[in-house]
Parts: structure tokens; sequence; C-alpha cells
């Protein structure tokens, strides 16, 4: 069963209202990193022990190339909760054109339907030609 015109209208509309509620975007992918200096006196050269850490960091993809940038650790919520709304964006738009495409295909179709209905009594078939094409003459 597909959606009434009216329904699929009243969905844009709350996406669209959703979208405007959204909130700091940041795309990317929060790492937690450790990592060791080289020396060997530290107690990151001993076996098992992680490294140095954690650093956070945030991979990026911008104009095409991988990105990184360093988070502090008192930033690290703020950055988990900016990256979520950047997804939520990806699947509000998403959804809003797919919506959307759903309202375009019901208009069209009942725009069709009401265009049958004034042609009442009209045939679907192609009408003949009364005369003779004047190339077969």
């Amino acid at each position: 069963m597909s959606a009434s015109i009216s329904e699929l209208e009243a969905h844009r509309d709350r996406l669209r209202t959703e979208l405007g509620a959204v909130g700091d975007l940041r795309p990317g992918t929060l790492v937690e990193r450790y990592r060791k200096c080289g020396k060997p006196s530290c107690h990151c050269a001993r076996e098992g022990d992680p490294g140095h850490g954690p650093v956070w960091t945030l991979v990026f993809n911008a104009k095409g190339k991988s990105k990184t940038r360093v988070i502090p650790s008192e930033a690290v919520a703020a950055t988990r909760a900016q990256i979520e709304e950047c997804r939520r964006l990806r699947r509000l738009t998403s959804e809003l054109i797919e919506v959307s495409e759903g309202l375009c295909h019901a208009r069209l179709s009942a725009s069709r339907d009401t265009g049958r209905e004034a042609k009442k009594g009209a045939s679907r078939r192609a009408s003949r030609r009364n005369s003779t094409p004047r190339w077969r003459s």
C-alpha cells in the first residue's frame, strides 16, 4: 500500500523540521591510539605495555584526501556527539530524498488520473488518417 499525497507531505514536513534542528556537525571517525616513544628506558618499551596515550584522533576525508586531527581528551564527548549528528543529517537527507521522490511520483500519477477523467470517452488508440499522405500520391 502506498502512502497518500497528504501523508507524504506531512512526512516531508516532519523531516524538514528535524533538519532545521540539526546541531554541530563533524564527519569522520574518532580513533583512540597509543604509541611507543622509542626510548629503551621508558615504560612503553616493556613487553605488554600499550604505550603512551590514549591520543584521540579524528580521521576524515576532505576533498578526496584522508585527514587526521588530534582531539583533546576533554573534547572527545562533544566530538562523538558531532559525529553522530553528521550521521543523523545524512540519514535525514536520504529519507527526505526518498519521500520527495515518492511525493513527485504520487503527484504525477494523480495528474495522469485526473487527465484521463477529463477526457471521458476518448479512445486510447491512435486515430487513423483520413487523407492519403502526399508522398503516396
